[in-house]
């Protein structure tokens, strides 16, 4: 999305033979989040940018003495003088990066599997979901979070700075898988009503990939599927687990598709045994690859 912009500071800097512009700009996100503002102060040859620092209200928490526009306008203050006496560490440290390149994807059909048991009824949808996109002639890739090395959210805002993560760990690649991916299955068993522990990690740390598309954009036309199991019987089981990944799919750009839910699992044991349930996780998929 593009935010409302307003200049509130620009300053030419003459360092030796070199001249920059120094210029702090106000950004507007309030159409994403109430009062979100981004600060970014950035240095200019007058044809490229050189060095940028930039920093959000949503970061200050409300006990912290500090502030997104006062700590912005001290720091336009500080480069203005370093500028004019040494650049170098300016440009060296605050160098400006150009996004991330993503990474290609592999797969058409990437899923994310909730159930840390390599053998269960997760298990089996999963190895039906993969065989109907490759009987397709399509590209499968399953993802277990619990096997990854991923870092809780802290709910720092950091990411709608730069669009990136400040942790930088396993979380990486399974952005990149989603970014490049045609459907995206979440599979998982109801754990207390919910997804499971490993696969709310990866939602929360999709808050990255949320500020990305936000600052960037992002690909459109990605569907999205929920496959889940409860042991008892009922349709209740599925209403948080429904609501959390809704949520999870629209905040990643992802329209959701539809759904295969499964109750009374329990008593089933093996949902092999329900009849017509494979062709219907495989006619699902058929349909958005």
């Amino acid at each position: 999305m593009e935010p409302v912009r307003e200049r509130l500071r620009e300053t030419p800097v003459k360092s030796g033979a070199a001249d920059y512009l120094l210029t702090l700009d106000r950004e507007d996100y309030s159409a994403l989040y109430p009062r979100m503002v981004r600060y970014v102060l950035a240095v200019s040859d007058g044809e490229r940018r050189l060095a940028s620092f930039r920093t959000n209200t949503f970061e200050y928490s409300p006990l912290s003495p500090l502030a997104a526009e006062s700590v912005a306008l001290e720091k336009a203050g500080e480069w203005e003088k370093e500028l004019a006496a040494d650049p170098s560490r300016i440009l060296r440290e605050f160098r400006e990066r150009e996004p991330k390149p993503a990474k290609q994807p592999s797969a058409d059909l990437v899923l994310l599997q909730g159930s840390p048991r390599p053998d269960g009824n997760c298990a089996i949808l999963a190895g039906w979901a993969t065989d109907a996109a490759r009987d397709r002639g399509r590209t499968a890739e399953v993802i277990y979070p619990h096997d990854l090395d991923i870092h809780c959210c802290i709910g720092c805002y950091q990411c709608y700075n730069t669009g990136t993560c400040v942790f930088d760990d396993d979380m990486n690649g399974i952005i990149d898988a989603v970014r490049g991916a045609r459907l995206i299955i979440v599979c998982s068993p109801v754990y207390t009503n919910t997804v499971t522990a490993g696969l709310k990690l990866v939602i929360d740390r999709m808050q990255a990939y949320h500020a990305e598309r936000t600052l960037f954009g992002g690909k459109d036309g990605q569907h999205g599927l929920l496959f889940s199991v409860a042991g008892r019987k009922g349709g209740g089981n599925f209403t948080c687990i429904t609501k959390v990944v809704t949520a999870f799919f629209k905040n990643c750009g992802i329209e959701p598709a539809g759904e295969i839910l499964i109750d009374s699992v329990d008593a089933v044991k093996d949902i092999r045994e329900i009849a017509g349930k494979r062709e219907e996780v495989s006619g699902l998929v058929r349909r958005y690859l």
